[in-house]
C-alpha cells in the first residue's frame, strides 16, 4: 500500500451531501482536497440518494430559517454552474390543528424573519387544494418558498464541481485507521493520505470512524421506508397540477410528508419521518416487525386525506437517517484533536440546509471564524462527552 506523498489541505470522508459541499467550499477556496466514499458512486446505502428532497424555510427554530437565506443562494449558483435544474418551486402546504403549537410557532418564525407565507382555514386549504381532504378539520400554512430538489443530480453536480475545481474524488476506498496529528493521517483500503484537516461527514458509520479517536456521539440510525404510492388519475397529484409538497403534524407520533408525483410515472412520495434502528450495513435484512406500524400509520394518513391515491404504497424504498437526541445537527470539533472536524445527524431534514453546513465545516477546517453561531451544534450540550472523558 503506498503512502500519498502530497499533502492536502482538508481529507473529507463520506460523499454524502455535506461531505460534497464541504468539498465543493473548499474546492471554491482553492484548498487541495480529497474526498473519500467507502462506495462506488453513485449509490443508495446512506441518506442522501434517491431522486427527491424537500426545501423549505418553515421551521420551528430561526436558526434553520436564518440559514436556509443562504442555503437558496448557493443552491441557485450550483444550478446556474452545472447548467441543469436541481430545484423546483411547488411551495409547501403545513397542515395541522389549529391549536398545534408547533404549528403556532412555525407561523410565528416565518412572520418574524420575515418570510412569505399564508395562513389557510380549512376551507380555504380545500379550496386551493381539492384533491386534499382534511376529516378533522384541519388548517394550512403554505411557505410559498418550499419546493423540491432533485437530490440524485445535486449530488452529481457538486462530485462534478469537485472534479473541475481540482479536488480528488475517490470512491470505492474505505476508512481503516485515522492517525490523529499534524498531519492527520488516513489509511484507506486503497492508500495512505495525509492533510492539515479532517473533515468526517460518515452519517450512520461516523461513530465507527471517531471511536478509535476516543469519543461516541449519541447517534441513533433508523432505516426508513420510503413510500409511493399509486395515482387513481395520473398526474393528479403532479406538480404541474400546482399539487405542493406537504407536511402533516397531526398525523402520528411523527411527522407525514410528500413531494407531488413525479419520480415515477403516477406515483407520489408520502412517508413517515421516524423508522426502526438499524444497523448501516444490514439496512436492507428482512424488516423488523415495526416497520409496518410506520406503513399503516401513512396508509391511515393517505386513505383520510389523499383520496385520489390508492392506499396501500405501490412502491417501497429504504433510506437511512442518523438522529442526534434533540434532532439538530453536530457541527464541531473534534474536543481533543482541533483539526479533525465531525459534521453528524443531518439526517431527515440536512439535505436542504449543506450548502451552509458545508461552508460551516470548511470555516472550521481553515480555523476561521464561523458565519453562524453553533452554539445551538456543539458537542459540548451533550453532557458526557467533554475532554475529561477522552
Amino acid at each position: 500500500m503506498a503512502a500519498q506523498k502530497d499533502l492536502y489541505d482538508a481529507i473529507v470522508i463520506g460523499a454524502g451531501i455535506q461531505g460534497c459541499f464541504t468539498a465543493y467550499h473548499l474546492a471554491k477556496h482553492r484548498k487541495k482536497v480529497l474526498l473519500l466514499e467507502q462506495f462506488f458512486l453513485p449509490h443508495s446505502r446512506g441518506s442522501s440518494h434517491g431522486q427527491s428532497r424537500i426545501i423549505r424555510k418553515a421551521y420551528v427554530e430561526d436558526f434553520y430559517t436564518r440559514m436556509m437565506d443562504e442555503c437558496y443562494q448557493i443552491w441557485a449558483q450550483l444550478e446556474q454552474e452545472a447548467g441543469t435544474p436541481l430545484h423546483r418551486q411547488t411551495g409547501l402546504l403545513l397542515l395541522g390543528m389549529k391549536e398545534n403549537p408547533e404549528l403556532q410557532t412555525i407561523q410565528a418564525t416565518l412572520s418574524r424573519q420575515m418570510i412569505e407565507h399564508q395562513y389557510l382555514s380549512s376551507e380555504e386549504t380545500k379550496q386551493r387544494f381539492p384533491n386534499i381532504q382534511l376529516p378533522r378539520g384541519e388548517v394550512g400554512i403554505l411557505d410559498g418558498s418550499g419546493g423540491v430538489l432533485y437530490a440524485d443530480k445535486a449530488l452529481r453536480a457538486l462530485q462534478d464541481a469537485v472534479r473541475q475545481l481540482g479536488g480528488d474524488v475517490r470512491d470505492g476506498e474505505k476508512v481503516t485507521e485515522i492517525k490523529p496529528g499534524l498531519p492527520v493521517v488516513v489509511k484507506t483500503t486503497s492508500g495512505i493520505y495525509q492533510a492539515k484537516s479532517l473533515i468526517i461527514t460518515a452519517g450512520p458509520w461516523t461513530n465507527r470512524l471517531l471511536r478509535p479517536l476516543g469519543i461516541e456521539l449519541p447517534l441513533q440510525t433508523l432505516r426508513i421506508n420510503v413510500c409511493y404510492w399509486q395515482e387513481k388519475v395520473p398526474g393528479s397529484y403532479g406538480a404541474s397540477q400546482a399539487f405542493p409538497c406537504f407536511l402533516g403534524l397531526d398525523q402520528a407520533p411523527h411527522h407525514i410528508y410528500g413531494l407531488p408525483s413525479g419520480e415515477y410515472p403516477g406515483l407520489m412520495k408520502a412517508c413517515y419521518h421516524h423508522g426502526n434502528r438499524a444497523d448501516p450495513d444490514e439496512r436492507d435484512c428482512p424488516a423488523a416487525r415495526s416497520d409496518s406500524q410506520d406503513v399503516q400509520f401513512l396508509c391511515r394518513f393517505v386513505k383520510n386525506h389523499l383520496p385520489g391515491l390508492k392506499p396501500e404504497p405501490a412502491v417501497m424504498e429504504y433510506c437511512m437517517y442518523t438522529n442526534t437526541p434533540d434532532k439538530h445537527f453536530i457541527l464541531d470539533r473534534h474536543p481533543k484533536y482541533d483539526n479533525i472536524i465531525i459534521g453528524a445527524g443531518f439526517s431527515g431534514h440536512g439535505f436542504k440546509l449543506a450548502p451552509v453546513v458545508g461552508k460551516i465545516l470548511y470555516e472550521l477546517s481553515m480555523k476561521l471564524t464561523p458565519s453562524y453561531d453553533l452554539t445551538p451544534f456543539r458537542i459540548s450540550r451533550f453532557p458526557g462527552l467533554g475532554k475529561a472523558h477522552l
